[in-house]
């Protein structure tokens, strides 16, 4: 014999409702009475009051363990990459001469990314360095800080500094200027106290012959060793790095030519395949005539 549930009105579910949150015979609220949810309140509270209390010891203990100015690990970038400016999506520098939307993009970044090499903010900033040398600034067991740096003018790259130039860095002409630079490494001691430069040229065969001819400002390319150590953003505040510009004077037109960096140093290895980017660049570079 099936016993049917008696159904409750909808009177009596609210009641009963009602009746667990307040009981007012029990004064209990929702199941508890006051000293029962007041235990557990102070529970909690004792509880994750510990856990806070022992994520900030710990965090506390570990910032001790950690420089302000100087990464704890920083094996990851043993070797210095390179890289260009203008700054550009996939590596490539496109420049359509009769489009002058195609060029002025890249204009307008070189005018930002130069504008600290300006000789009067070098000036005013940064030293007058001894050539051939590392700028080396030692605590000496009292914090040296902040770091001097060494001055790097703008009027160093020559054709390529855009100072006073109507051909925007030679964009406007089919004669562009891309700079290289090398990351940043703390405390690496770049070149091994021997003369460092960089070079480039065509990746291939085909590259290389439409490539044609191109100056480099510095002359050679040359890196000084004088803007090395490179002792941290928080310790060099004024560091600007040195840079290699290199202008092509007669791209085949109309062809994408690929076109490798690489700095020849003593300590620096440019032919580990895993990294392309170690000691080298790679990019391409088209001018288009129409």
């Amino acid at each position: 014999m099936v016993i049917q549930k008696e159904k409750k009105s909808c009177g009596q579910v609210v009641e009963e409702w009602k009746e667990f949150v307040w009981n007012p015979r029990t004064h209990q609220f929702m199941g508890r009475t006051g000293t029962s949810w007041a235990f557990i309140l102070l529970f909690y509270l004792v509880f994750y009051g510990f856990l806070t209390a022992m994520f900030t010891l710990t965090m506390w203990v570990m910032l001790q363990t950690v420089s302000d100015h100087t990464p704890k690990y920083q094996d990851r970038l043993a070797t210095p990459g390179l890289m260009i400016r203008p700054k550009t999506e996939n590596l490539d520098v496109i420049v359509n001469i009769s489009d002058t939307e195609s060029w002025d993009q890249h204009v307008q970044k070189l005018n930002k990314f130069l504008e600290p090499y300006n000789d009067s903010i070098q000036a005013q900033k940064n030293d007058v360095c001894r050539p051939g040398r590392y700028y080396e600034q030692p605590d000496n067991g009292v914090l040296n800080y902040p770091k001097r740096a060494c001055q790097f003018n703008r009027t160093q790259l020559g054709n390529c500094s855009g100072i006073g130039d109507p051909t925007h860095y030679g964009y406007s002409t089919g004669q562009p200027c891309v700079f290289i630079k090398m990351n940043r490494v703390i405390n690496f001691y770049a070149g091994a106290n021997q003369s460092m430069n960089v070079t480039c040229v065509g990746k291939r065969d085909e590259d290389a012959e439409n490539l044609g001819h191109f100056v480099m400002f510095p002359a050679n390319g040359n890196i000084d060793l004088m803007y090395f150590p490179y002792y941290g953003k928080k310790f060099h505040v004024n560091y600007t790095q040195p840079l290699v510009a290199v202008k092509f004077l007669n791209v085949t037109p109309n062809v994408e030519v690929n076109v490798e960096c690489r700095i020849n140093a003593a300590n620096i290895a440019t032919d580990d395949e895993r990294d392309k980017f170690a000691g080298r660049v790679a990019f391409k570079l088209r001018i288009n005539k129409t």
